[in-house]
């Protein structure tokens, strides 16, 4: 059983580097520990990705430093 909350009690935010012309946007929220559900901004209803904090902060420090 998990004890993790649903994640549609989340608070979500949208990413730093969207900007208001409806592109392509996430948004993340602090939900559980060790856990980084991300989400569609534009289809707040779709599907969520829960990933590790462990590996969100990989993949963050990746796309500031321009790895991808």
């Amino acid at each position: 059983m998990s004890t993790a909350p649903e994640p549609n009690s989340a608070v979500w935010r949208k990413s730093t580097y969207s900007n208001g012309d409806g592109g392509s946007c996430v948004e993340v929220a602090d939900w559980a520990p060790d856990l980084v559900p991300v989400r569609d901004s534009k289809i707040t209803d779709g599907p969520v990705l829960v990933f590790g904090a462990t590996g969100w902060m990989a993949f963050v420090t990746g796309v500031k430093s321009r790895a991808f």
